[in-house]
């Protein structure tokens, strides 16, 4: 492991690299990174210090817990509050502030909330308590999606009855259209690794097509990212948009395809609500009519608001690239991690966490 890490973090490949992107830059760039992986990668090793100051780096709507709709986190707070309801979530979505309160409040409170690792753990929850119902808070990208899917087969053939998912699982790509058709002006995108890794290369193909915007799909290490910026700096040079596969370690063109047929299997496409951008058409999966069984929106009767988020929270300007955190009135001052106001100080993805984190805060 410590062999991996000094390959990708080997000092004096990254300041060549650093050179070679100074000495390549002819202009100015803005690239937009989409995974939240990728956010804190870039603050946590410092990328934007290696960088010349014409590219600037944008985070984008890539952190799966920053655009969980606070509908989403008010219905599992509801649920919590059912008579022999066990709530079953990963980690980061425990403070994510509902209407009034949050899933980690409601547990202080007496609600039975367990934090899980992944799917299979929550239906290994629901073999362990027969008479309870489980209800898995599903959310992520098509980095999470397959696991759900492979979790919701498992228990149809196992014939469990008590394992529920309230699903709001979105794919990236439809997102990172509307953020070039809002207007937002981008050179590039640094492409999510993770969602690479199922969906393949092929998907951000409309992107240089559609846009002619270029794409370099990338890993988290300081080389990759470096890597990254410095293929895509080339790609602009020679007017040459394409879709580069730097992680090739990882990613293939096709991606998992034993991952895909899973999706395939048990979701279909659907419009669905994004904190901060609102109804995304066609982004969201939704559970297949054969597995409506275990959707916990349809089974317990539940109905998914839209809301408005906090008029002054900007998470919806810096999803999408119009303004950094410390941009954001409360910043630092209202939000902060151990009160946060927005989704992206949540998580430690999230662009206000990480900025929060490694970039000052006073």
């Amino acid at each position: 492991m410590m062999r991996y890490i000094d390959e990708y973090r080997d000092r004096k490949l990254i300041n060549r690299l650093s050179e070679l992107i100074v000495r390549s830059a002819q202009g100015s760039y803005t690239f937009m990174e989409v995974c939240g992986g990728h956010t804190a990668s870039i603050y946590r090793f410092g990328i934007p210090s290696l960088l010349p100051d014409c590219i600037r780096l944008l985070s984008g709507p890539g952190c799966p817990v920053c655009v969980t709709a606070t509908g989403y986190i008010d219905s599992a707070i509801m649920l919590s509050q059912s008579e022999n309801v066990i709530i079953a979530t990963f980690g980061d979505l425990m403070h994510v502030p509902g209407s009034l309160t949050t899933l980690e409040k409601m547990k202080a409170a007496g609600a039975d909330i367990r934090v899980v690792l992944s799917a299979l753990d929550a239906l290994e929850t629901a073999r362990r308590n027969p008479s309870a119902k489980i209800v898995f808070l599903a959310i992520g990208f098509e980095t999470t999606a397959p696991g759900t899917a492979v979790t919701i087969t498992q228990a149809e053939r196992e014939g469990i009855k008590n394992f529920f998912v309230l699903n709001n699982h979105k794919v990236i790509p439809p997102a990172m259209d509307l953020i070039l058709k809002e207007g937002t002006k981008l050179d590039g995108f640094i492409c999510p690794g993770h969602v690479a890794t199922i969906t393949g290369s092929d998907v951000f193909r409309f992107i240089p097509e559609k846009y002619k915007t270029g794409c370099v799909i990338t890993g988290f290490e300081p080389i990759d990212i470096l890597s990254a910026v410095l293929m895509l700096v080339n790609q602009v040079n020679n007017g040459s948009p394409d879709v580069e596969i730097q992680y090739t370690r990882a990613v293939t063109r096709e991606g998992n395809r034993h991952a895909l047929r899973f999706m395939t299997e048990v979701y279909e496409h659907s419009d669905v609500w994004w904190r901060g951008f609102g109804v995304i058409p066609l982004s969201g999966l939704k559970l297949r009519k054969k597995y409506q069984r275990f959707d916990a929106e349809i089974v317990f009767n539940i109905r998914i608001s839209e809301r408005e988020e906090n008029k002054l929270c900007k998470c919806g300007d810096i999803l999408r690239g119009r303004m950094s955190p410390d941009e954001c009135p409360l910043f630092a001052v209202k939000c902060r991690p151990a009160n946060p106001v927005g989704a992206c100080m949540v998580s430690s993805e999230g662009a206000c966490n990480t900025f929060f984190k490694y970039c000052g805060n006073e």
